[in-house]
C-alpha cells in the first residue's frame, strides 16, 4: 500500500533561525529572493525527513506561495498544496488547472473584502505608530489570504488587530472568512480556502493513481487541524501550537 505524508513546511520541518534554539548543525532551508537564508533545518529534522522520505512520499501542504515554494531547499517529488490550498502543483511542476479554475471565482468573490480590511489594518498600525503593512498574497493572478506581521517581530502587537479590527470587520460581514494567527503571523482567509479541501483533492487524485492508499498529515498550527484531520494518521511537532493546544486541561 503506497503511503503520502502531507507536511506543512514553516515551522514544521523547518523554521526561522530565532526559533531554532541552539544553533549547532543548522542548514538552511529556505532563502529568500536575493538568495540570503531565512528559515533553517535543524538536525533532527533533516533525519525525520529522511526518514519519510525513505517510506513514503512527501507532499508539501503550505501556506508559500509558488515563489517562496521554490525557495525552498528541500526535494519534494509529487504534489504539492500551496498557497494555503489556493493551488495544486503537479508532478511536474506545473499547476493543477482544473483546481485552479475551480477557486478562481470563490477567490475573486472576496477579493474586495480581503482590500478593504488590508486599508482598515494598516490605517490601525499606522495610528499605533508600528511598523509593518497588511498584504493580499497573490498567485497566478489569483487574490488568495491578506497577511500582517509586525516589522518588529513583536507577536503580541497581532492579538489588538485582531481584536480591535479584524474581528469586528468579521462580525460585520458575516464570518465570510477566518482568522489564522500563530506567533508573528496573523492572516485572514476566505472560508473557501483551506488546506483541507486541496489535501482531499490531491488525495483523491493519487487514489485514481494508486488504488488504496494510507495518508498522514503533520503540521504545526491550528490551521493545519483540519487537513491533518483528514488524514488517516497524525504528526505533531513538540513545542508547536498544535501541541500546546493538546495539552490544554479539558
Amino acid at each position: 500500500m503506497k503511503k503520502f505524508l502531507f507536511a506543512d513546511l514553516d515551522d514544521t520541518l523547518f523554521q526561522s533561525l530565532e526559533k531554532c534554539g541552539a544553533r549547532d548543525d543548522l542548514q538552511a532551508a529556505a532563502v529568500l529572493k536575493d538568495g540570503v537564508a531565512c528559515s533553517f533545518s535543524t538536525a533532527g529534522q533533516r533525519a525525520l525527513f529522511d526518514f519519510m522520505q525513505d517510506g513514503m512520499t512527501v507532499i508539501p501542504a503550505t501556506a508559500r506561495n509558488l515563489d517562496a515554494f521554490r525557495r525552498v531547499r528541500l526535494d519534494f517529488h509529487s504534489y504539492a498544496v500551496i498557497n494555503y490550498g489556493g493551488v495544486v502543483l503537479l508532478p511536474d511542476g506545473s499547476a493543477d488547472r482544473a483546481w485552479l479554475e475551480r477557486m478562481r471565482p470563490l477567490m475573486l468573490a472576496a477579493q474586495d473584502g480581503l482590500a478593504e480590511l488590508a486599508g482598515l489594518v494598516d490605517a490601525h498600525v499606522a495610528a499605533a505608530g508600528q511598523r509593518g503593512r497588511a498584504r493580499v498574497i497573490e498567485d497566478f493572478s489569483i487574490p488568495f489570504y491578506l497577511v500582517f506581521k509586525d516589522a518588529d517581530k513583536i507577536a503580541a502587537r497581532l492579538e489588538p488587530i485582531e481584536r480591535e479590527v479584524v474581528l469586528p470587520w468579521l462580525e460585520a460581514r458575516g464570518h465570510d472568512y477566518f482568522i489564522h494567527r500563530n506567533g508573528n503571523n496573523l492572516a485572514v482567509l476566505p472560508n473557501a480556502l483551506n488546506k483541507s479541501h486541496a489535501v482531499a483533492y490531491v488525495t483523491e487524485l493519487l487514489r485514481g493513481e494508486h488504488g488504496a492508499l494510507l495518508t498522514f498529515g503533520m503540521g504545526d498550527s491550528r490551521s493545519d487541524a483540519r487537513f491533518m484531520a483528514a488524514c488517516d494518521y497524525a504528526i505533531v511537532p513538540r513545542g508547536s501550537q498544535l501541541a500546546r493546544l493538546a495539552l490544554e486541561p479539558l
